[in-house]
């Protein structure tokens, strides 16, 4: 994954949709049904990370912020003895899960930041997933909030990258490549601390485009989130009919085209899948085998809305 030195899979899993009883995806209801207990979803979380194992997908993305989603990926690697060098593990920090496991809670996360709110969670990062903990990433830096800025937290991220971990930071909202081209200019004692983006590509939202290219022309890791922009692109019967049309073509499904466009990009090193149960995991995984043609990806750029639209349109997605 450019010049990290971590091997990555083409598709990874995530675990955002799985470690906490609310998200943003659409169809949870029908997914998951009613009981969103822990054990219920640390049982789903297993199976998951069961077939992402049997069908070759070794890298793996949680966060501080994605409820028990830390905590079920490090019991699961620990109870299936996967030794450090099979996988690939990132996760993030800067928001802290604040839902206390209720579906109807008023807010389910906060963002921080600061310095001590990133010694507080690579500690608690690194409790429940050393010893296969290898990238760890700000959780969506924007330049409002000045963390590109803050000498004290990137000193700290450096620090952090001198103890081995590979620094990231994943990106949000309709000035992504503003973030991500700032975030490319980062000095710190000459040195640039970042080295992985992780942000949201998708055929609604293809804006990052081009910086991204560019990041993965300076070294930099690239893995791409939301490329079924939660579930836009993969509920059946809900989908842009020019998805449609494609995936009749290949006879594969909706969400596997909208994958296969994201991995078909140069720098695209890993694409995640947010599945939250198996079908779901294996239909992304047809992706694999989808080549796109030029006329598929004519009909496919129609598809794209203008950055503010779609970010808006995600901010109004309740978490259910």
């Amino acid at each position: 994954m450019g010049s990290t030195g971590l091997t990555v899979t083409p598709i990874g899993l995530g675990l955002a949709a799985v470690g906490r009883p609310a998200y943003i995806t659409l169809g949870r209801a029908n997914d998951l049904g009613s009981d969103r207990s822990v054990e219920q979803l640390r049982e789903r979380s297993d199976e998951l990370l069961d077939a992402a194992q049997a069908v070759g997908i070794r890298y793996l993305d949680a966060a501080r912020s994605y409820g028990r989603a830390e905590d079920f990926l490090g019991s699961w690697l620990r109870r299936r003895s996967v030794p450090p060098a099979e996988v690939t593990v990132g996760s993030k920090w800067g928001y802290r899960y604040v839902g206390e496991w209720r579906l109807d809670a008023p807010i389910h996360e906060t963002k921080d930041h600061g310095r001590a709110m990133l010694h507080r969670q690579v500690a608690e990062s690194r409790e429940l997933l050393d010893p296969w903990l290898r990238l760890y990433q700000i959780h969506s830096a924007t330049l409002d909030k000045g963390v590109l800025e803050d000498a004290s937290v990137l000193h700290a991220l450096v620090a952090l990258r001198d103890d081995g971990l590979v620094i990231g930071l994943t990106t949000s909202g309709p000035a992504q490549a503003d973030t991500l081209r700032a975030a490319l200019r980062v000095e710190v004692d000459g040195r640039n601390p970042f080295a992985a983006v992780q942000a949201t590509w998708n055929l609604l939202e293809p804006s990052v485009g081009e910086a991204l290219g560019a990041a993965y022309d300076a070294g930099w890791g690239v893995i791409v989130k939301e490329a079924v922009a939660n579930g836009r692109l993969a509920r059946a019967g809900a989908t842009p009919a020019a998805l449609d049309r494609v995936a009749a073509r290949h006879n594969t499904s909706a969400d596997a085209v909208a994958i296969a466009a994201a991995l078909a990009n140069p720098w695209a090193d890993v694409v995640l899948s947010g599945a939250v149960t198996t079908d779901q995991l294996l239909s992304n995984v047809g992706a694999l085998d989808v080549r796109l043609t030029e006329d598929d990806r004519a009909e496919l750029d129609a598809l794209r809305e203008p950055p503010e639209r779609y970010w808006s349109e995600r901010s109004a997605l309740a978490w259910a």
